[in-house]
């Protein structure tokens, strides 16, 4: 029988998510996935296993156990979690016993969390995907009293951790051109680099709405555009000029205009800004955004030589001989309980 993974108390937003489907575009759907796909390799890289289904936690996590002993990874945005009690550090690989409670509460930064476990989620998958892709009614949220199938574990080893980089903050986000980009005045275009925005309470796995201050931003002609094919990452304008970032659960097709595309590669960045984080977004060149995206593809590649554990054992240590690991040394001889003359 193979071990299974229960969820004793649900979060307001739990769901399978791994890389989504592709190539159903043309049917309607969007390729869905991990909001953070970066989160996914992390956990991978921890565990030491190929990169897979996940489950994302949103603003908050929830109460799970096993019927075995599971190792762990936690990393995306960091939440508070503790096993049995004893607080456990986030972004790190851990044990969880056989009947231990591991308890994951609210997001300290960031937005969406993943829980990994080694030998993966074995659920069912669908159209080519593990992911629930609950905009187009594939899959569900996951709810208290679940049980998920794990996959068999070849790894072994727990007690690792990787470094936490800044795309939880928010900050500097990579854009190229869009469709109607020309639609928009200079005067506009520039307006819309210089505006520092603040990520609005308004955001789901769908879109990002993108709040500022001052008139929104318009484009000539934009009430004729024709609906056409939109892409994850396109910004598109609304009615009252609020820009709204396309997220991994978007429609397939749209016609409001798009003044720019998030990268790829920085659209973990515009899902993982929490509430009120400013945001201010960069035209690059397209050779330049496949420098970055390059750029981003070795990073994730690299991750598994990042890793680092909790607790350094001695015997590894080749710069033991810096430390002071004696303190308050005293005399052999002298007897300290007498006074010294």
């Amino acid at each position: 029988m193979s071990a299974t993974l229960t969820v004793v108390q649900a979060g307001p937003a739990l769901s399978i998510q791994d890389f989504g489907r592709t190539g159903y575009r043309a049917q309607g759907l969007t390729k869905g996935g991990a909001a953070d796909p970066i989160a996914l390799h992390e956990g991978a890289a921890l565990l030491r296993q190929p990169a897979g289904a996940a489950i994302e936690m949103v603003g908050a996590g929830g109460t799970f156990t096993s019927d075995t002993d599971l190792r762990i990874a936690l990393t995306g945005a960091a939440m508070t979690a503790n096993i049995d009690g004893a607080a456990i550090i986030w972004n790190a690989s851990h044990l969880l016993p056989a009947g231990a409670k591991l308890t994951i509460g609210g997001a300290t930064g960031g937005t969406y969390g993943y829980l990994h476990i080694g030998g993966g989620l074995a659920t069912p998958e669908l159209m080519g995907s593990r992911s629930s892709h609950l905009s187009a009614g594939l899959g569900a949220a996951l709810k208290t009293g679940d049980t998920l199938a794990i996959g068999p574990d070849k790894g072994s080893d727990t007690g690792m951790a990787l470094p936490r980089d800044n795309r939880f903050d928010g900050g500097t986000v990579h854009v190229v051109e869009s469709m109607q980009t020309g639609h928009f005045s200079v005067e506009t275009r520039d307006r819309f680099t210089q505006t520092t925005f603040k990520r609005d309470p308004r955001a789901n796995r769908q879109g990002v709405r993108m709040d500022s201050d001052g008139e929104g931003f318009f484009s000539d002609g934009q009430l004729s555009i024709v609906s056409e094919v939109i892409v994850q990452g396109d910004i598109q304008i609304t009615g009252d000029g609020a820009p709204f970032v396309l997220m991994c659960e978007s429609q397939t097709t749209g016609g409001y205009p798009r003044i720019a595309t998030v990268l790829p590669a920085d659209l973990p960045r515009v899902a993982q800004a929490p509430t009120g984080a400013a945001i201010r977004f960069e035209f690059v060149s397209l050779d330049k955004a496949i420098a970055i995206e390059q750029r981003a593809a070795a990073d994730l590649k690299a991750l598994p030589g990042k890793r680092y554990p909790l607790v350094r054992n001695p015997a590894e240590m080749r710069d033991l001989l810096a430390y002071q690991l004696i303190g308050g040394a005293v005399s052999a001889n002298a007897n300290p309980f007498e006074e010294e003359s």
